[in-house]
């Protein structure tokens, strides 16, 4: 009997199974005879795995060509990191990807210069169900690691789950939120598991990326900035080098999950990345991005009355708005309904 013949069967099956997609896992096939039949591998590519989320090119499609539409026309005021986050990725994921560890990246800056932004840019690139997508792992340092005194349990914790994520996916997104309110010492177990040969029970650890994002620094990295452009240099001109050394010191030496911690020791974070603090024109293009979400042409009458009334510029140069680009969607949201 051809597969042809028997789809209609496998499909009948879906149909009435009260929970068609859970139950036909591989294994629960064969026992039905499917993998007797030598179907099993065939049906769950071209039937359970159009239906239900995969590890599987259908599942995680890579798509650097958004992420790089995305990147362009939508992070505001981030030159650095559009530069060298998009080829990191491109180059890891791409279809001649020889990786020999996984992507490890440090995002730093202030509240509002596009840290999460572009955190979540990447997983909808990289993953049809985006941020949603059960092969994308995120943590918050207040929520899931709050108390110093439990590093330990909270150690053991990553071990396991980033090996169990790993296990069932090779080509999973973790992503670290809130790394500046998380107890020193939390990543420790973690440095082994993006190293080079990571795991001796052949588990891949080499398409994997992980994503760290923090608001270590970010007065260092206002302030650097001030300084360069002061002496003459223009924003767009500063290059990753200006800011890379400052960051590895300060994630280093600065309260945190990542102080002190072996993963800097050991060098496994490929690519530290500055989020520089917003201008003034940054937050009034933000204003105007919101009043686009709402359908409507941006009124310049409220977001003159918002930037007089809601930002505030850091004492020292007198550049920089303090908490960025964050708020803003509320306070239109209020001044427009």
């Amino acid at each position: 009997m051809g597969f042809l013949s028997l789809l209609p069967l496998c499909l009948g099956l879906l149909a009435i199974l009260p929970r068609p997609l859970e139950s036909l896992e591989p294994l629960t096939m064969g026992a039905i005879g499917f993998g007797a039949l030598g179907l099993g591998t065939y049906f769950k590519e071209h039937t359970y795995c159009r239906f239900t989320e995969c590890c599987d090119d259908r599942s995680i499609p890579a798509d650097t060509g958004s992420l790089a539409v995305q990147l362009h026309g939508k992070l505001i005021g981030q030159h650095i990191a559009t530069q060298h986050i998009l080829p990191a990725i491109m180059a890891h994921v791409g279809k001649r990807s020889n990786s020999r560890k996984p992507l490890v990246m440090s995002f730093h800056g202030q509240p509002g210069t596009g840290k999460n932004f572009v955190a979540d840019l990447i997983a909808d690139a990289l993953y049809l169900e985006g941020s949603k997508s059960s092969y994308v792992a995120k943590y918050l340092g207040q929520a899931d690691f709050p108390q110093a005194e439990h590093v330990g349990q909270y150690k053991m914790r990553i071990n396991r789950e980033v090996r169990d994520h790993l296990r069932n996916c090779p080509r999973s997104l973790f992503i670290f939120d809130e790394v500046d309110k998380m107890p020193p010492g939390v990543f420790d177990t973690l440095a082994s598991l993006v190293d080079y040969n990571a795991f001796a029970d052949g588990t891949d650890n080499t398409k994997s990326i992980f994503i760290f994002l923090s608001n270590t620094a970010g007065s260092h990295i206002a302030d650097h900035l001030g300084n360069l452009m002061k002496g003459g240099k223009l924003r767009e001109d500063t290059r990753l080098s200006d800011f890379e050394p400052l960051l590895r010191k300060a994630a280093y030496n600065l309260d945190g999950g990542l102080k002190k911690t072996t993963m800097i020791e050991a060098h496994v974070i490929d690519h530290y990345i500055p989020f520089l603090p917003m201008e003034k024109a940054h937050v009034v293009n933000c204003l105007e991005v919101e009043f686009g979400r709402w359908g409507k042409d941006p009124n310049r009458k409220i977001i003159d009355e918002i930037m007089a009334s809601s930002i505030s510029y850091d004492r020292t140069h007198g550049l920089f708005a303090i908490s960025g680009c964050k708020t803003l969607e509320k306070k239109v949201a209020m001044a427009i309904n």
